[in-house]
């Protein structure tokens, strides 16, 4: 009996009058989306649809376009995963609202100081060879941040403005070569103002430039027949010349013949207005040495030393080298509210002896306006010996013409 086997078309499904369709072999793609076409939502079917290909019996051709889709995700994907922030980054992001920062691509580097770095290292490499060069470092970090002190704290020193009258004598080049070499020990500033009478001679021009000092060499230009005293024209030529540059700094009148230390020059420094001292001197008969100077209280002043009853007159008991003063009060007396503005000048009218005093006056009011140096006004800093040579010849130019002759008299 013969059968009629009918076959099944791959390509083409037949459809019967009543509208079904007969069973036909479905791919498991197929079978998938038939299976979730009522459950999945629109974005999870997009999604399905990308993933997972379709293989339709109709089309058997490759979908450039669905290609095309998975790039594109798939390189979104890579940038964002990317430029997401991990370590660190990634625990500030859960601490901070997102919502409400913006986000910055700039990379901000950190900044740690070189002491931070090595205790850094030393505490991860216990135990080791290295901590021995850790310790190195420390050591040298402190070096460096002591000098940055010394420069970040460096304060200048207030200038020193020494006064020196001279004039031609038998001793005059040893009285200036030895007050020259005291001055170039003295940290600088200094200014040596060096007034000679009349004329400036080459010789006391050579030996300030010999003292390797910062100095100026003034001429006071007055009649010798009017001066009665030469030395207070030369320090008020001086005081005309600091008022007339404004020369800021403490001035100080150091004669020639007198002797200092060191340490004098360096608590002139510490003066805020008027500072004073007691000063060694030799008396005239050349037997016995006086004190002359304030009576201190630390560094108050409150009495005088004076041995010479011909000088119990005067209001202040100080010499000429025991004293030093702010020079700002010779051209800004506003600061220092001075009554008067007259020019503050030393008088020759007065009589010998009361130069100091009168001088003194137009400077200070009494003596709380004073400072006594140092503290207690214990120490001795500065004699006057007045030890001039009186008969001793100066030679004409400070050279001898003949070494052979006397220059002593002889009073056999």
């Amino acid at each position: 009996m013969a059968s009629i086997r009918r076959t099944l078309s791959p390509h083409h499904d037949r459809v019967y009058q009543n509208g079904s369709i007969p069973l036909s072999i479905q791919s498991p793609s197929q079978k998938f989306l038939s299976n979730t076409k009522t459950t999945l939502s629109p974005l999870r079917k997009f999604l399905v649809g990308i993933f997972i290909q379709k293989h339709s019996r109709k089309n058997n051709h490759f979908s450039w376009k669905k290609s095309l889709y998975r790039c594109l995700l798939f390189f979104f994907l890579g940038f964002l995963l990317g430029m997401a922030p991990f370590n660190n980054d990634l625990g500030e992001l859960k601490n901070h609202d997102l919502r409400n920062s913006d986000f910055a691509f700039e990379i901000k580097p950190q900044f740690l100081s070189i002491k931070q770095n090595v205790e850094n290292v030393a505490d991860r490499s216990r135990g080791n060879d290295f901590v021995v060069g850790t310790e190195k470092l420390k050591v040298v970090e402190k070096g460096r941040e002591n000098e940055d002190r010394k420069i970040f704290d460096f304060v200048p020193l207030k200038q020193l403005i020494v006064v020196t009258p001279t004039y031609n004598r038998a001793l005059q080049a040893y009285y200036l070569n030895r007050l020259g070499q005291v001055l170039r020990l003295v940290r600088p500033p200094v200014l040596w103002i060096v007034v000679e009478m009349n004329a400036a001679s080459m010789e006391t021009a050579d030996i300030l430039r010999k003292t390797a000092v910062m100095y100026r060499h003034l001429v006071c230009s007055k009649n010798l027949t009017n001066v009665k005293d030469r030395g207070v024209h030369q320090r008020n030529t001086a005081l005309e010349h600091i008022e007339g540059h404004r020369l800021d700094g403490v001035v100080y009148f150091a004669d020639d013949d007198n002797i200092y230390s060191l340490e004098l020059f360096e608590k002139i420094r510490e003066i805020n207005r008027f500072g004073t001292w007691p000063v060694g001197m030799l008396a005239q008969s050349k037997s016995k040495t006086i004190l002359e100077g304030p009576v201190c209280n630390g560094s108050q002043v409150i009495g005088w030393h004076t041995n010479e009853k011909s000088k119990r007159l005067r209001r202040f008991h100080v010499d000429m080298s025991g004293f030093a003063f702010n020079s700002t009060i010779l051209w800004d007396p506003r600061r220092w509210h001075r009554p008067s503005l007259d020019p503050i000048r030393q008088l020759d009218t007065v009589k010998e002896g009361f130069q100091e005093t009168t001088f003194i006056e137009q400077i200070v009011e009494d003596e709380s306006q004073m400072e006594g140096f140092p503290p207690g006004c214990h120490r001795i800093m500065n004699w006057h010996l007045h030890l001039e040579a009186r008969e001793l010849v100066y030679p004409k130019g400070w050279m001898l013409q003949k070494n052979l002759d006397a220059v002593l008299s002889s009073k056999s």
